[in-house]
């Protein structure tokens, strides 16, 4: 290491051993903090119930606790794959548009009850969502 680099390093580290440990552990601290807030959002939340998809580009979600905008033409569009549905377990009401159960792990704004980032999903089995009390089977063109 040349002498000017390791004076510029020894002088910025000069100062005592305790305010370089106590750097030392609250870079450790805010780098932790960011990590395990990383790892919890990542997770996410798992939600089951109606996708509806009646239009291009147009989709929302409804489970227990409300409708949630997945996407809408020439706005807001949620980040990550949609669930896939065969075709036994959807049902056709415009063409190749319509609707199924699914669940999904997502990211969500709850603010403005829209789904930002689908992390999973798959589909489930219609009577899987039927036989749920809590959820509303959608009505096509309402």
């Amino acid at each position: 290491m040349p002498v000017l680099q390791s004076a510029a390093l020894h002088s910025a580290w000069s100062f005592g051993r305790d305010v370089r440990v106590k750097l030392l552990a609250a870079m450790l601290v805010v780098f932790a903090h960011g990590a395990f807030a990383d790892a919890g959002q990542l997770k996410g939340q798992l939600r089951c119930g109606w996708f509806e998809n009646p239009t291009p580009a147009n989709a929302w979600f409804t489970d227990r606790e409300g409708e949630w905008l997945v996407a809408v033409q020439g706005g807001h569009q949620a980040q990550g794959d949609w669930p896939r549905f065969p075709p036994w377990r959807w049902v056709r009401t415009n063409g190749h548009y319509g609707y199924g159960c699914a669940c999904m792990r997502v990211l969500t704004d709850p603010s403005g009850f829209s789904i930002t980032k689908i992390l999973t999903s798959s589909s489930r089995s219609l009577a899987t969502c039927r036989k749920d009390t809590t959820l509303r089977e959608p009505t096509p063109g309402q």
